[in-house]
């Protein structure tokens, strides 16, 4: 029997011809989620535009037709951000990914949105230049997906986040209508607006970036990278502490602890960390070679003076890359774990890592999750990551209880919900930890001048907008593991 297919989706295919409009339910599995798997829900349709023309057409007929849509890179987002509801439309970019111009002059690349982040470094990388941010998920995730989300990486301490990175971009608005925000020359004029970096972290939902305009870095002339265990992470966090208040400024400063390092060295990603320390600390100095001998004899003394069981310095390429397999590897080794992961994003004050981790530990043993901790020590940025079997409604309550405690605590240590995941469906329960109903009031006078229709990514970002009905139910399984009254009981 064939299936009839509705006016929308015949829309579709005239624009962009069939086998680049996906609408079969089977089709559409890869689509359900990203890397927050907790909520799912297949989207209407996807289309796999190529262009910035194909772009337009797209969003100007869903636009007509009142129906939402999402901008969609490679789907490594943690926070539910790129994942539809029922009747919306993936705009899949994957397919959008030439690095269309290069400049060593003035050190910029123009990007279509779905450039691989490591493609790109990749790209100019024997030009003697690089790509700074550096995502966990670098040789998967889109500069396209890292606009949206402002995404960071390790090396974020000493070179920032993507807002850092991107000079300008073309932007499909939600109408259809063509933007540039921004450009080689800076993102605002003179005694102008900077819309880069308002656009940059919006999480998809002001409209779809086409083109991007990102700073290219010159490579440093030496790189140093030391690795430190240690028997207790205070001695690892207080050496952080030491490193930065002495005005070092290297360009990561990572930790794992215990949990993560067995994980990392029962996997393929096994990079030779000590199983008996508690923690390990990654170090990475870059800069001129005199600069970066003298502070890594600073670090070196600073680790020891803390207890560190050994120091391990890279003397080649080849080190450094072993060095740093078991960090960038730690979430894929955590997959062995569990069916599901979820990746928090909480940031504290770097003062309090040490009593952030300890409360952070004993709500872990009290939900009975699996926790495991990874995280950009030198600001601060933690990822518990929690394993669970995402099948069972029990430990999927018991893992969304611990992650709300576990934000909650960040706030109260005088940080943040999200550091570089976003809010995405995951923490519209979570930001009014954060915000004032008259903070939130204010971002959605701003969203709704790029989106006054509500189309683009609607129910994400921001609680006002309805979410899906799996975001609606958080805050009761919230309350039923925690033991608090429900709200409107």
């Amino acid at each position: 029997m064939l299936r009839r297919v509705p006016p929308l989706e015949r829309d579709l295919v005239r624009l962009l011809g069939a086998p680049r409009v996906l609408s079969q339910p089977d089709a559409l599995l890869a689509w359900e989620c990203d890397g927050f798997t907790v909520h799912r829900s297949r989207p209407r349709a996807v289309v796999l535009p190529e262009t910035t023309a194909e772009v337009q057409a797209v969003v100007r007929l869903l636009h007509a037709a009142r129906v939402p849509f999402v901008p969609r890179g490679a789907g490594t987002c943690l926070s539910g951000g790129p994942t539809a509801g029922g009747e919306t439309v993936v705009l899949d970019l994957a397919r959008m990914r030439r690095v269309l111009q290069i400049s060593t002059a003035d050190l910029f690349a123009v990007v279509q949105p779905g450039v691989v982040n490591l493609d790109l470094t990749a790209a100019v990388r024997h030009l003697g230049l690089h790509y700074a941010p550096d995502p966990s998920s670098q040789s998967v995730c889109t500069i396209g997906g890292n606009l949206a989300e402002n995404s960071g990486g390790p090396h974020c301490f000493k070179y920032g986040m993507t807002t850092d990175h991107v000079l300008g971009a073309l932007v499909v608005l939600p109408d259809g209508e063509l933007a540039r925000l921004g450009g080689p020359a800076g993102t605002r004029p003179p005694h102008g607006l900077d819309l880069p970096g308002l656009f940059c972290g919006s999480e998809g939902t002001f409209g779809i970036a086409t083109e991007i305009t990102v700073r290219l870095c010159r490579d440093p002339q030496s790189v140093r990278t030391l690795l430190f265990p240690f028997a207790a992470m205070r001695d690892a966090c207080r050496t952080v502490s030491d490193i930065v208040g002495a005005g070092v400024v290297p360009a990561a400063l990572e930790i794992l602890d215990q949990a993560t390092i067995r994980a990392v060295e029962a996997s393929v990603y096994r990079a030779g960390y000590p199983l008996e320390a508690k923690a390990v600390l990654l170090v990475e100095l870059d800069g001129p070679t005199e600069v970066t001998a003298e502070e890594a004899a600073e670090v070196r003394a600073f680790a020891q003076q803390n207890g560190a069981l050994r120091i391990e310095e890279a003397t080649d390429a080849a080190e450094r890359a072993r060095l740093w397999k078991g960090r960038k590897g730690a979430f894929g080794a955590m997959g062995r774990l569990a069916t599901d992961l979820y990746v928090l994003d909480g940031v504290v004050p770097r003062t309090r890592l040490e009593e952030a981790l300890e409360r952070i530990t004993a709500i872990g043993a009290r939900h009975g999750v699996v926790l495991n901790n990874v995280f950009h020590a030198g600001d601060g940025n933690l990822h518990p990551n929690i394993s669970f079997d995402g099948r069972d409604p029990d430990a999927t309550a018991r893992t969304i209880a611990a992650g709300h405690e576990i934000l909650r605590v960040c706030v109260e240590l005088g940080g943040s919900i999200t550091g570089e995941h976003g809010v995405g469906s995951e923490k519209l329960d979570h930001i009014g930890m954060m915000f004032t109903a008259t903070d939130l009031a204010v971002m959605a006078r701003v969203r709704a001048v790029f989106d006054r229709d509500g189309l683009c990514n609607p129910g994400k970002a921001l609680p006002q907008r309805a979410a899906c009905a799996e975001v609606a139910k958080w805050p009761q399984m919230v309350a039923r593991v925690l033991g608090e009254p429900e709200a409107g009981r």
